[in-house]
């Protein structure tokens, strides 16, 4: 059963044209289990990821589930020194989710959103809703209208 978090909240309130889908969520099973359970390509499931900078501000990273985020050159691109990912407490801290279930969609802290540019080329997309198990599938063009994120090319 759908679980009405946050992020589905967003979604509903700001009438996006999306589609929940639940799958058995698989401790450190990652994007590889999702795309599985659901049968998509795991290129198409988004790890939403929770970075901060040397000064210790975070903001999310949307990366394509079988891609990794070169920290170098995701610095180089924000001009910091350097950019780490968040340890998981810092994470849930920022969004109010639990790691493995962590949406840029609702989340406790309005922060800056970054996404790989290559994702707006699927013609659907799979991101976390709120919940582990829980995906959001949709157009790109969803996810650009409602978070404005700021697109970058930083996969490896």
């Amino acid at each position: 059963m759908t679980s009405m978090t946050p992020a589905v909240r967003v979604l509903k309130d700001l009438a996006a044209d999306f589609e929940i889908r639940l799958y058995r969520y698989e401790e450190h099973g990652g994007t590889a289990a999702a795309a599985r359970a659901l049968a998509v390509e795991e290129h198409d499931v988004i790890k939403t990821l929770v970075f901060e900078t040397d000064g210790r501000t975070p903001f999310f990273v949307l990366m394509h589930g079988d891609r990794e985020v070169s920290a170098k050159r995701l610095a180089r691109i924000l001009g910091v020194k350097s950019v780490a990912p968040c340890p998981p407490a810092a994470a849930e801290r920022h969004t109010g989710y639990q790691v493995g279930g962590i949406s840029p969609f609702g989340a406790r802290k309005n922060l800056p959103v970054y996404m790989e540019r290559t994702l707006t080329e699927s013609p659907r997309v799979w991101i976390n809703a709120g919940k582990r198990g829980q995906l959001a599938g949709m157009a790109p063009a969803e996810i650009l209208r409602i978070l404005a994120p700021v697109l970058i090319e930083a996969a490896v």
